[in-house]
């Protein structure tokens, strides 16, 4: 599962931000003219397609005047849209927690540092862990070069990246998704406590799962139930109906 190039990139972690590259990006983006933002209202426009060793078929597309990242038939993220994550922040009282730095495990094309900028005006500074190296350039390329927050990039897997990293951070979100299924290996007790380590006091672990079908569901409350509350006793959830973001404050 992990390539040995993958675990030189953790131990010398890469960011991908390129300051030269902001006038192209601005370029790039200026293809999504105002006509097809109007057009993508009726019927989603696709902008890119690209694919990976982990990600086979990857699409960016236009859909109601926003970004969205296809992987297959999963929605990996959609700017501003990405309801499930709006629905946790909206709840949080971010403004209160003064928070600074955030590691984002999944970065997909980076709805959650855009949402949080965007509409929360909240700017913090964000290590972004994604193993797909085509999804990461995919990301900067439509969505953190519009950003003013700061952004690393590393390649890695976010597995052996949370037993490796010495710093420590107030938000730890997790965000990974092989088409609709969580890894497994992100579902064990030594993950969980390792997200839990890296957290600052009262820092928040945020964990999305889907819940919309009924496997999903099933699959969910039992790994809420048996595996999350096991490490986390007074975990919480907001459900965003259709997914359910586990919340862990730490003490």
């Amino acid at each position: 599962y992990l390539c040995p190039w993958k675990f030189n990139l953790i131990l010398n972690p890469v960011c991908l931000r390129n300051p030269k590259s902001e006038f192209r990006n601005v370029l790039i983006m200026s293809n999504v003219t105002r006509l097809k933002r109007w057009l993508s209202h009726f019927t989603p426009i696709p902008i890119e397609e690209a694919s990976s060793e982990q990600n086979p078929e990857l699409a960016v597309v236009l859909d109601r005047g926003r970004l969205q990242l296809l992987s297959g038939d999963a929605i990996y993220s959609w700017d501003d849209l990405y309801r499930n994550f709006d629905v946790a922040f909206a709840q949080l009282d971010l403004e209160q927690r003064h928070y600074r730095d955030v590691l984002l495990l999944g970065l997909g094309l980076g709805s959650v540092p855009f949402l949080l900028e965007k509409k929360y005006k909240q700017h913090y500074h964000y290590t972004a862990v994604e193993w797909d190296e085509t999804v990461a350039g995919l990301a900067e390329k439509y969505t953190l070069s519009r950003l003013k927050s700061s952004v690393e990039t590393v390649i890695a897997d976010a597995e052996v990246f949370v037993d490796v990293c010495e710093d420590t951070y107030d938000m730890v979100i997790v965000d990974i998704f092989e088409d609709d299924l969580t890894p497994p290996q992100f579902e064990t007790r030594e993950f969980l406590e390792a997200c839990e380590a890296l957290l600052k006091h009262k820092g928040l672990l945020l964990f999305n799962r889907l819940y919309s079908t009924s496997v999903n569901k099933t699959f969910t409350n039992r790994f809420f139930e048996q595996k999350f509350k096991l490490v986390f006793p007074l975990a919480n959830f907001f459900d965003t109906k259709g997914n359910w973001i586990l919340v862990h404050e730490k003490k």
